[in-house]
Order: C-alpha cells, then structure tokens, then sequence
C-alpha cells in the first residue's frame, strides 16, 4: 500500500504536537495518556519489535487529514497506519543495520521542536504543562524519543532512495498516465525577485549591545542566576524554554564563532560578549566531553539606527537604477549583491517547494502580494524596509518578473510540480517494495480491528 502525498503531509505536521505520546513502549498492551476530561486508557494497535503505534496516534493524524479539507473514509485511515507502521519498521531496521544518529542532533531539533511548541502556547511553560499534565522535562524527554525516530527514519528512508533519480521521459510518462479529469487546476502564479541589503550596525550601535551584556555578565558574577536572566534578557526565542542552555552540540552545530568561543572556554567560565551572525552573546560553557559541548547564552541584537537602513536602502537604489537603465542584469546583481542566501542562489527567484520558480499567489508574503500588487509585470520596487529570517534590519526591491494566469496542470508551466510528484511515486515505490522484504526481519503485530486495511498482504 503506497502513501499519497496530502496523507504524508498531514502525518508529518501532526507529528509536530504529538508530544505526550509515548513512542518506545515494550510489553504494555494499555497506555494511560491524559485528555481534558481525565485520564483514559490508550490502546496499542500496532508493534513492530519494541517500537509501538497507539490508537491515538493514529486518530489524532487522521483528526488533522480530515481537518485541512480532506475527505476521511477507512482507506484514507488504512494509508495513515500503513505509514505510522512504516516509520516504526524503519526506526527497528534502522537499529538492526546499525543506523544512528547523533546525540547533538538529536538535542538541536528537540530544542527547536520545543520553541515552536512553546510559541503555540504565548512562550509559557506553565500552560503547556497544565495542557499535557505533565513538566517541561517530561514533556523533553517525550519528543526527544519522538524526534529520534523520526531521524532514524529519515536516515533510512534516505538510504533506502539514494541514487533514484527520474528522467524528463519517465516525467512526460508520469504526466501522460493521468486522466485529463483530473488533471489539477493551478490558481494563479507569479515569478518573484528580490535582492536584500542588511543595514550595516554602527561600531556605536554595537557598543551599546555589548556594553547591555557586560552588565548582565556582572550581574551573573555577584549571584543572579544566568538561566533567570536570559529568559528575561535573551533575544533568542528559545530562551523561554531552555534558559539559554544549548544542549550538547557536535563539532559543525553551530556558527564558527559560537563554537570557536566554547571549545577555547574552561568549565564554568562566561565569555565576555563577542559577535556572530547572529548578534552579540555572552556564553557560559557548562561542559565539554570530546568534541560535544554544552552551554548556555544570551543574545542581544544589535539594532541598526535610521541612518544605517538609509544607507542599505541607497545602495539598492543604486542597484535599481542600473538594471532599469540595463547597465546591470537582475540575476548578476542579485546572486552577487544580496544577503539573502535563501534566494541569492535561485538568482534572487523565490521558488516553490519543488523548486520551481512560479510561486502561488496564495502561498507568497502577504508583504511581497501588496508590494507587487500595485505593480507592473517588468517592474522592479523601490527599496522596502524588511526583517530577514534572522531578524535582522534590512531593505530590498522586489522584482515583479511575470505573471501565469490560473491554468489546468500542464508540462510547460508546471514542470517542477510534475517532476517532483513522478521522483516521489518513484520514490515511493521503491520503499514499498523495500516494505515487503524488510518486514521479514522484525516482528510486526497488528490489532486484528485492522485487518481490513491488508497492510501485510
């Protein structure tokens, strides 16, 4: 049984909140989790080795497949656990093949998972217990199991479709197969660029953030405790959760500059405040073994004055003014110029996620729709004021290159959509048919209230 990909997606963003399920359960037939209304007994539906698939794991993914519009039946279900059961195969193959991931990895995406968590409940620890019933470090120690298998999983679904690739006659194939019925019809797209300029921090600006963190050094060094004061001080979003405290981090984790800092530290000792792209920290090391280390921060950025985003939003200018008069081409000026890395590759193009260029119009910053909504096709802005991904102050112009009417999928205007969804059946055929060989070598046991899915068959 192969997954189609709204099942997939829809298993994968539950799987972002599913974070008071236990996942690495052995010999237990009742699991008790607690809902609102009190605590209530859970059923184990699937095992595969020691790994196991609740029943409300399984309902609560299909809760939120139905939920983002589509249609629930038994067989969109049956898929859902075809997968889950997937995931629990690969994690216990993963085991067997010796397969691993790092401790550090694991640690980094745990931390992340939980500011994401955390920001759904307004940064506040004491609600998210209250919700789950359970403490942070509980809560922790849950998604980070969660977490592991899913990067066990994806090693080995990664080694499972290395090297499968798909060619332009095996896409038009793809294409070919499906019924002009159905074929879907695209809403409007437009291709969209942009060059950023970060604003340049004054040496003055830079002195007032870390004249903030030599205070607040002085402060940790006559007694005040360092976690209280970079929950309150720190400009890093996870700072809420984890009181600046990074987790153990490998080698290649972090910045040069972040990890430069931790590896010539002693035990114990604060850093005084030094510069990384992301603004200026101050660092605690809490411990180090090998090339693993562990620490904690406060980071204050260092906010650009007026005067600085003028001088970004001049030098775009003069950008602007060179490509209109066709002195300079938007795609040299772009990929040399900006200082967004995201895009400055794709010749400053934002892309989609199969890395096509024509973006919906639905799915863009509402920011970039109302820029290009008052302009031509051909034309490029004025410098805007704009909040990089790393929160940092900066301008761009934004270039609006062309705009593709609503349309019926088609092999000219959709190549990278079409391509995309024939490498992902390719793909996926090949784990289905790793699937039936691989379940050879585990013990798998299903709940017999789902034998109507025929997942062993």
């Amino acid at each position: 049984m192969r997954l189609n990909g709204r099942i997939l997606k829809s298993l994968l963003s539950s799987g972002l909140i599913l974070v008071a399920l236990a996942s690495n359960v052995k010999g237990q037939d009742k699991i008790e989790t607690k809902e609102e209304t009190g605590f209530v007994l859970d059923k184990i539906i699937c095992k595969v080795d020691n790994y196991i698939v609740l029943k409300s794991e399984l309902e609560a993914a299909y809760q939120n497949y139905v939920t983002e519009g589509n249609p629930g039946s038994d067989h969109a279900k049956c898929n859902l656990l075809n997968r889950l059961v997937m995931n629990k195969l690969m994690v216990a193959k993963a085991e067997i093949d010796s397969i691993l991931v790092t401790d550090a990895e694991v640690d980094q995406n745990t931390s992340q998972r939980m500011s994401v968590i955390l920001q759904n409940y307004g940064n506040s620890a004491e609600e998210l217990e209250r919700q789950y019933g359970k403490t942070m470090d509980q809560i922790k120690i849950e998604l980070r199991d969660q977490i592991r298998e899913q990067l066990l999983a994806r090693e080995m679904t990664s080694k499972i479709t290395r090297g499968i690739e798909i060619t332009p006659a095996e896409v038009k194939r793809f294409f070919n197969k499906i019924p002009i019925d159905s074929l879907p019809y695209n809403d409007a797209d437009a291709v969209i660029g942009q060059i950023v300029r970060e604003a340049k921090v004054s040496g003055q600006q830079k002195e007032e953030a870390k004249a903030r963190l030599e205070d607040l050094r002085n402060r940790i060094l006559n007694g005040e405790n360092f976690n209280e004061l970079a929950k309150k001080y720190s400009e890093d979003p996870s700072a809420q959760a984890n009181g600046g405290e990074m987790g153990y981090q490998g080698r290649g984790a972090m910045v040069p500059e972040f990890e430069a800092m931790a590896f010539k530290m002693r035990k114990g000792e604060i850093s005084h405040p030094f510069e990384s792209p992301f603004g200026f920290h101050i660092m605690q090391l809490i411990d180090r073994r090998g090339n693993e280390y562990n620490s904690r921060h406060i980071l204050i950025f260092a906010i650009p004055s007026e005067k600085d985003k003028e001088k970004a939003g001049h030098f775009l200018d003069s950008i602007r003014k060179k490509i209109m008069k066709d002195s300079l081409k938007w795609d040299y000026a772009a990929r040399t110029f900006s200082d967004d890395t995201e895009t400055k590759g794709h010749s400053g193009y934002f892309t989609d996620p199969d890395g096509g260029m024509g973006v919906s119009l639905k799915s863009i910053d509402p920011a970039v729709y109302l820029a290009i909504d008052t302009m031509k096709v051909g034309h490029i802005s004025r410098p805007l004021p704009y909040r990089t991904d790393r929160q940092k102050e900066a301008m761009r112009i934004i270039y609006f290159k062309a705009k593709i009417p609503p349309h019926q999928a088609n092999l000219k205007d959709d190549w990278h959509r079409i391509q995309s969804a024939a490498l992902a059946e390719k793909k996926d055929k090949a784990i289905s048919k790793w699937f039936i060989k691989a379940r050879q070598d585990v013990f798998i046991n299903i709940d017999p209230s789902y034998n109507y899915c025929k997942l062993l068959e």
